[in-house]
């Protein structure tokens, strides 16, 4: 497993997803998320180390959400059929989980059809929560089910007094307080119910 490291991976990110999902992309959707958050963007690949082709990739965005919630969102999840049930989709999803952690993310959702078993089963299993049904969200008109998993504080946010902790502790949880918010506002595409025209399918 790697980060996404640049445009040299976009053809086979495109290529993966476009084979095994069933909504269309243009290129101008994947240079969004991409270029926005790569760190947030995974590609798997086999143990053969002569196979340069990836064999699972998910992509992510985080930003803020109604100006008070640091938002992540699971735009696309892909592993090629061959590969499937290896538990790749699960490694992926939390890769791409603890690195929005690391930004300080409150809840991360996702929608996907309504009768993708699979995905529903395989998200559930890591926490996430059906939160409403979107009918006729998809443009082959399937609905979706929108997943949300709370993110909870790692440390508490209301604790000022460090009297007691240590100075390591201190400082860590100093530097922790400059960084948890590295999400960031674009004005391509909404947060509001309809948000994103993507799916992780």
């Amino acid at each position: 497993y790697r980060k996404y490291l640049g445009e040299s991976d976009l053809p086979h990110v495109m290529d993966l997803v476009q084979s095994e999902l069933s909504e269309p992309y243009v290129i101008y959707t994947f240079r969004y998320f991409l270029h926005h958050w790569p760190h947030l963007s995974f590609l798997a690949y086999s143990s053969n180390s002569g196979d340069q082709v990836p064999i699972g990739v998910i992509v992510c965005k985080q930003s803020m959400h109604k100006d008070s919630t640091n938002r992540g969102y699971i735009a696309m999840l892909s592993v090629n059929k061959n590969w499937r049930k290896r538990g790749i989709a699960s490694s992926l999803v939390r890769k791409s989980i603890e690195a929005m952690k690391e930004d300080g993310v409150d809840e991360i959702v996702l929608e996907t059809e309504y009768d993708n078993h699979a995905a529903l089963s395989l998200y559930e299993s890591l926490g996430f929560i059906r939160e409403k049904r979107l009918y006729r969200f998809y443009l082959n008109g399937k609905d979706a089910f929108r997943l949300v998993l709370a993110v909870p504080r790692s440390y508490s946010d209301d604790s000022s007094d460090t009297s007691g902790s240590s100075p390591s502790m201190s400082s860590s949880l100093s530097s922790r307080s400059q960084t948890q918010y590295r999400a960031i506002r674009v004005s391509a595409y909404s947060d509001e119910e309809d948000e994103d025209a993507v799916s992780s399918r």
